[in-house]
């Protein structure tokens, strides 16, 4: 821990302190405002886009470089309100942005956080739905779709089925967002239930909608930072809603729970290749402004420890032989490939999130055989860091020509049309020996 800096935290100026209420529009930007402008070394504020009334799409990104991305310090981000009476979670955002920007250089977890990931956080993707909300409900509100009374979270291309809906300003707006960084691990926060839930929300039979549920390749993974959450929040662990559901332990599938179509951590986890869970904050959708500060008692080390998991796994950069690094080049791990394959950044940067294990990392090149590499993730990550793996490739020169020959994924059913794919896309053994596992063992 770099002492000068722990110094230098305790002379910080200080924003004031957040109340426990609901902030409106202006509230909430003269709050965000005001953060970017005292902790400007950290922060950096900006909108993605605009709601269909034009209000701004807010993103605040928290790190020790908030402006750009840095080689080897990965992206993680927050969400909420998608649904504009689902409020909770809009709260709990503005408070964690207090917190985290309060401690740096005051709290060694939380400043090593900061020196390790750029964290963005957007509180509200729906303004106009939020706003649209006259006499708060606890089950339904009039501000759940947006201006043009679109529900964001079915607005999202879908790899299962056709979602030939009219894209809305926010949700063109948030996936032009995920081209723009390397999102590596994201979480979505909802209301009106206590359960963290991990995709996939859609499915066919080869992701296991024949047995209700369907399952990623990363299964695995999902499971475990859904756990991750759930465990440290109490009322989530023990499901304490006063309905009945099949929650084990506070998490559930998406499928499983109920089929949605168009929804964004699918979208996310498909053709972003960032891992996204839901998070389902609060029984009630919009609880009386009294309960918040219980709220943030029970989510303050969930949303904390949450972030963390974005340095699990491993990570690296591919370069040819002259130490180039190599961009749009495949990274994938034998036997849970990914229908739309992983690649490599701008950078030539790879992340790949797993659990402790020896796993085989396969990098595919139009034109030559995959280049195999064996890792071994260790039982604890290394420092809020995942495991370092540069792959230098025997091939010699700029290979220029692999964007124009390795497209990005088409935004289409891609598992409709599994029957006219090669084996390489087709869900990997792995995926039908967790499949069957489940069967077995439920």
């Amino acid at each position: 821990m770099d002492c000068a800096r722990l110094w230098l935290g305790l002379l910080m100026p200080a924003v004031a302190a957040l109340d426990f209420s609901y902030h409106h529009q202006p509230e909430m930007e003269a709050f965000l405002k005001n953060v970017a402008q005292n902790y400007s070394s950290i922060t950096h504020l900006h909108s993605i886009g605009k709601s269909v009334q034009g209000r701004n799409l807010w993103v605040l990104v928290v790190g020790r470089s908030p402006r750009e991305h840095r080689i080897g310090i990965p992206e993680f981000k927050y969400v909420a309100n998608m649904h504009g009476d689902e409020a909770v979670g809009r709260e709990l955002l503005l408070h964690l942005i207090e917190y985290l920007v309060t401690r740096d250089g005051r709290d060694p977890e939380i400043t090593n956080l900061i020196n390790s990931t750029r964290i963005h956080i957007m509180p509200s993707m729906n303004p106009d739905g939020f706003e649209a909300v006259v006499k708060p409900d606890c089950f339904y509100n009039d501000g759940r779709d947006n201006s043009n009374l679109y529900d964001l979270n079915r607005n999202f291309p879908d790899a299962f089925e056709l979602n030939n809906v009219t894209r809305q300003p926010e949700t063109v707006a948030v996936m032009t967002w995920l081209t723009t960084e390397t999102f590596v691990l994201s979480a979505n926060l909802h209301g009106g239930a206590l359960v963290a839930s991990y995709p996939f929300d859609n499915g066919v039979p080869a992701t296991g909608t024949l047995y209700s549920r369907s399952l990623t390749p990363d299964d695995d993974v999902f499971q475990y930072l859904a756990n991750t959450y759930a465990s440290r929040n109490p009322d989530m662990k023990r499901n304490s809603c006063r309905i009945k559901t099949g929650f084990s332990n506070g998490i559930v599938n998406g499928y499983s729970w109920y089929p949605l179509k168009g929804g964004m951590q699918d979208y996310n986890y498909i053709w972003a290749q960032c891992f996204e869970i839901t998070l389902e904050l609060s029984c009630c959708k919009y609880p009386r402004k009294e309960k918040l500060p219980s709220f943030w008692k029970d989510n303050k080390d969930s949303l904390i420890e949450y972030i963390k998991q974005v340095h699990i796994g491993v990570k690296g950069q591919v370069f040819d032989q002259n130490e180039t690094p190599l961009s749009n080049v495949t990274v994938e791990v034998q036997d849970r490939k990914h229908i739309c394959p992983y690649r490599t950044n701008k950078f030539g940067e790879y992340y790949l999130l797993l659990l402790p294990g020896s796993y085989v990392i396969e990098v595919t090149v139009p034109g030559h055989d995959p280049h195999l590499t064996k890792v071994t993730i260790p039982p604890k990550s290394q420092n809020f860091s995942a495991l370092k793996k540069d792959i230098l490739l025997p091939f010699r020169g700029q290979l220029d020509h692999i964007t124009e020959s390795n497209p990005l994924c088409p935004r289409i059913p891609l598992y409709s049309e599994l029957q006219g794919h090669s084996a390489a896309t087709k869900p990997s053994l792995f995926l039908f020996l967790v499949i069957l596992f489940h069967i077995l063992f439920k």
